[in-house]
This record gives structure tokens, sequence and C-alpha cells, in this order.
């Protein structure tokens, strides 16, 4: 690094920085701006730098970046702001990502929705599971591949530099170069991205967001010490024990004896899951509409990541899903099948089980006798039946796919986040199976996931080795501890409305330790009603993280180690669900470990503050 002032304060930020940066998976709502997410942790950073400031007190202070690590996060944020420093770019022109590949996908994405072609140079090969034709054929996306020889030729087009090169963080500029992307096996990849394309930086940040993760904190900080003083830190290895040991855990844990594959996120995984399945669709049933079926007030991500799929690929659409509030999933089902049916289309759903925020179970045997039924299409032939994709985030100890479960005899696939239980939210990584129906979709799943690069990491396998063993145990004394709490609120506030599963649902292993609370409010008109309860939502919340700040925070994760996260899914994790599906509500996930009586002090002072 020739910029001898920056080294020194990234040397002095690197000696001083909290614990939480390289450690937390989980964003902090409370210091979190999201209409500024992308910009403020730099630009206080910057003010930081300008004053020369790099105590631990100042840099703890320091806002969320991103979100707490998906999209982005502390070191990773400082990695593009030297590495944007060095070249003299703005520092949201710098990208980093745990993946080799998603780079170039994610210009190639952008560059195809705008009628633009993409060619990609390189000094050497691209990497081997990056298989052009299948982005091409699956993916849609116009793409030239050449050697740097190819720079003195004029394109009409967008020019991809892309470079297999042990200093990451090290970028030699050509006028003629659109977007430049470092690589190494080990660690992902940085993206540098021209003055002239700007305007491409949301895109290809959202790509980031939705289909993978950035360069992990543990990879960040490598990069960084090597940019400091040259010391190269070698990635964590990858031990095949620990893999093999995960994906063994994972097949005792769903009850199955299918391939199970691990990703850097339960994103990255539902990627893989949507592209093998469009993938299987284009060679099995060439030509046929392909229907993802999405409840529309789910996940935000999982939501928008659908809907970002059928925009970039021919034939591929969304069909709405109802499953909660006044709707039955297996209603929704029968009628939405039967659609897809009508038009010989290929029906693809995706749902959680309890449902996120209401934490609702539908009948199950219902359910699975709806999606086994044959149907017809409008000509009288046989229709194509569905492929249930389950997120089971919320009870990964619930056995859907075996022979003889729930989901046994329908095709099925089931996945969920590791940061949740598996991982105790250690990291991000996310796992997916199938039942032995769904079998023959793995392989395109597993190519899929190769191709984007979004395996999990050495480090997460190494997390997860580590804490999946004792994930039965974790879900039960967690659920025991909501059981608890939610007893609590009834009998201090009977008025609240509490979505929480039944013990009925409970004694059949459904032992969710997230329940939504809504509060009973006050006012004349509906407007004003709705305006207290998300004003007395903010109260509780803040009353819980400020009284006890070791173990309560304002984060949206859930499965953790211990303590409890409170989060409102409207301005949360439905980010991106339109206006009139969101629930502002509150939502709580409690842990195995947590401080019962203090908890249940501070809501018993709210409800008398209430009254």
């Amino acid at each position: 690094m020739k910029n001898t002032s920056i080294k020194h304060y990234l040397a002095s930020t690197l000696t001083n920085m909290p614990a939480d940066w390289l450690n937390l998976t989980t964003h902090r709502l409370d210091i979190y701006n999201e209409e500024r997410a992308k910009i403020d942790f730099t630009e206080q950073l910057e003010a930081l730098y300008t004053a020369r400031d790099s105590s631990l007190d100042s840099l703890a202070s320091l806002p969320t970046a991103y979100d707490y690590i998906r999209l982005g996060h502390p070191l990773s944020s400082i990695l593009e702001w030297a590495i944007a420093k060095e070249v003299n770019a703005d520092a949201t022109q710098v990208i980093s990502f745990a993946s080799q590949t998603i780079g170039i996908l994610a210009v190639l994405r952008t560059n195809t929705l705008r009628n633009k072609k993409t060619r990609i140079l390189t000094s050497g090969a691209l990497p081997e599971h990056f298989n052009i034709e299948v982005v091409r054929s699956i993916y849609n996306y116009d793409v030239e591949v050449g050697t740097l020889n190819d720079l003195k030729t004029s394109f009409e087009g967008s020019t991809i530099v892309f470079s297999d090169t042990k200093n990451l963080s090290d970028f030699a500029l050509e006028a003629q170069v659109d977007f430049y992307i470092n690589s190494q096996s080990d660690f992902g990849s940085i993206m540098l991205i021209n003055d002239s394309h700007k305007d491409d930086v949301g895109a290809i940040q959202h790509v980031r967001r939705r289909e993978t993760i950035a360069m992990t904190p543990i990879n960040c900080l490598a990069v960084l010490k090597d940019m400091v003083d040259g010391t190269t830190t070698p990635a964590i290895i990858r031990n095949i024990e620990h893999k093999n040991k995960v994906l063994a855990s994972i097949n005792t844990i769903s009850n199955t004896t299918t391939q199970a594959l691990a990703g850097s996120s339960g994103l990255s995984v539902q990627y893989a899951i949507m592209m093998g399945l469009v993938h299987h669709a284009r060679e099995q049933h060439p030509g046929k509409a392909i229907r993802f079926l999405v409840p529309p007030n789910c996940y935000g991500g999982t939501n928008d990541q659908a809907r970002r799929v059928a925009a970039s690929i021919d034939n591929v659409s969304i069909l709405d899903l109802p499953v909660d509030r006044e709707n039955d999933m297996v209603s929704s089902v029968e009628r939405v099948l039967e659609q897809v049916a009508q038009e010989d289309g290929i029906p693809y759903i995706i749902a959680e089980i309890p449902t996120n925020p209401r934490v609702e179970v539908p009948e199950l045997i219902a359910l699975q006798e709806a999606l086994a039924k044959q149907r017809t299409t409008a000509s009288g032939a046989q229709a194509i039946a569905p492929v249930f994709i389950l997120d089971q985030t919320f009870c990964p100890n619930v056995h859907f796919l075996g022979e003889e479960n729930f989901l046994g005899k329908v095709q099925a696939i089931a996945y969920a986040s590791g940061s949740k239980f598996p991982s105790g939210g250690k990291c991000t990584a996310g796992y997916c199976v199938s039942n032995n129906k769904a079998a023959h979709y793995i392989k395109n799943i597993q190519q899929h996931l190769d191709l984007c690069d979004n395996e999990a990491t050495a480090q997460q396998y190494e997390i997860l080795a580590a804490q999946m063993p004792s994930m039965i145990d974790r879900i039960a004394q967690a659920y025991t501890n909501t059981r608890e709490f939610v007893s609590f609120i009834e009998q201090e506030l009977p008025e609240a409305k509490i979505n929480f599963v039944s013990k009925e649902l409970a004694s059949q292993g459904f032992t969710p330790s997230v329940f939504s609370l809504d509060l009973p409010t006050k006012g004349t008109t509906p407007e004003e009603k709705e305006a207290h309860k998300r004003a007395l939502n903010h109260k509780l919340i803040t009353a819980m993280i400020t009284q006890i700040p070791h173990q309560s925070k304002y984060c949206v994760s859930y499965g953790q180690l211990k303590g409890v996260y409170w989060t409102i899914p409207a301005t949360s994790t439905q980010g991106t669900t339109k206006e009139g599906d969101k629930d502002y509500i509150i939502r709580a996930s409690f842990s195995p470990i947590v401080d019962m009586d203090k908890h249940k002090a501070v809501f018993k002072e709210f409800v008398e503050d209430m009254r």
C-alpha cells in the first residue's frame, strides 16, 4: 500500500478494533439507519480518519455497517474504503465478495436487463466451476470471453478484467476497463468499478445482498493486514472432516439420507435451489412456463430474490401464495396449483413453516394431500407435479422429509439459514437437503451453488461442525424459555394478541423460540390506533435493550446462544415487502440462556406504564 497515511491509520484501527467486528453476525437496529446503510459507516469512519482517531470507544460507536454481515460489515467496509483511497475512487465503487464469480454475474445481470453486452477478459482462465454456456443458456446473460490481448479491440458494451491474483487489493488501472475483479479461491474477490459506471453500484451491491455475501470478516482482516505490513495471512484450510461432519449432521437432523449441501448464507442456498430448478425445468420441460409460488409477506430476502430471478429470466414469473392472517396455506396451495395446472406450467412453491412472523403451522396432512393431488391441464393432460421448497429456519428440528414424515411422499426440498440455530448466530452459512422423491434435483442445485462459488467457507464449516451437535438441545431449552415468557405476557397483558404455536403443535415437535406480539392500542380512528401501537412497539423494545443491554438486543436474527432479540418485521425482515403486506408488530426470539426474571420485570413495568 502506497498511501502511508491510510496505512498507519489502518494499522492502528486493526489493533484497537472491537471484537464484535470479527465475530458478530447480527445487525443492531438501534444504530442502523437503513436509508443511509451503504454510506453511514464509511462517512463516519472518514471523519475519524480525518481526526486521526482510532480509539476503541470511537470505533465501537460507529453505526452498523450495511446489515451485519451478508451485505457488508465493518471490516469489509474498511477494506473497501482503504482500497478506494488508494486508487482515488469513492468507497462505494469497491465491493468485496466471498465468492470468486458472483461479481461477474452481478455485472452480467445488470447489463442484460439494460440490453447491454459484456465481455470478460482474463490473463488466465476463469474458475473451473464457472460454466459460461450455463451462464448464457440458463441465466440468459449476454457474454463474451477473451484475453487481455483483446483489450485493444473496440467493444460495444462493458469490459470486465478478471484476475486470479494473490494481491487482492492491487489494481492496475486501464482506461478501457469498466469493471476490475481480483480473485483468490480461498478468499473470494474484490471488484473495482470505473467512474463511468457509478450508476451500476446499487444494482451490483443488491446482488451481493440477495444472492451471496460480502467477503467474510476473517478474510477481510487477512487482506487488510497484508495491505498494512505485507503479512500474508493464509486462509483457513478447508477441512474435509468438518464438511463431512456438517453434512452428516444435516442428514441426521432432517431424517434424510440424500446429499446435503451447505452454502455461504441461507439466501445463497435459496438462489442455488431456484436456479437449479429453473435449469432442470428448461432441460426437462423446454418452453413451459415456470411459476414460483411465494407468500407475499414472507421474509423480504426470499420475496425479493424470487422476484429478481423472475425479472431476469424469460418465462419465469411469481404468483402470490397467501398463507396467514385470514388466509390458509392449504387452500391457497390448492387454488394456485390449479391455476398453474390449467396453463400447463411448472409449479415451485417456496414457503416457511411455521410462517413468519405470525408463527402459524398449516394442517400438514391436508397440505401433503394438496401437493400430492394429480391435476390436469386445460387440454386434459396430466399436469406437472409441484416441488415444495420449505424454509424451516424457525424449526430445523422438525422431521418433514423422511419417508414417513409430513412431506415424505411429495417432491420436497428443505433449507435453513445456518446463521440461526445451526451455528447459534456465529456465522451466516445455510444448508439444504431433499427427500427421496426430489433427490434428482440436487445435481442441478449443486451445479449452481458451485457456479456462483457460494459453498460454505472453511471457517463456516468449522463453526457448524462445532455447533450443530448441540442444536436439538438448544432448540428445546429456547422453546421452554419462550413458552414461559409467552405465558407471562398472557397473564400480565391478556388483551394482547400473541402469535405462537399451540401446545398441541409443540407436542408434535414444532417448538420455535420466536413469537409475535400485537400490543393492545387505543385511539378514535384506525390511523390513531395504528400510530399508537407502533409507538408502543418502540417503547417496549427500547426498554428491553436499555435496561438489559447485556442480553436484549434490537436485532433481526434468531437461534442465538444467549439473550433475546427484538425486532419489528415491517421495518427489518420485511424491508422489501409491499407496504400492505407488512406486519407492524413485535417479533421476539428467545435463546437457551436468558435472564427470565429481569425480562419479566421490565415487561411488567412496561405494562403498568401503559395503563
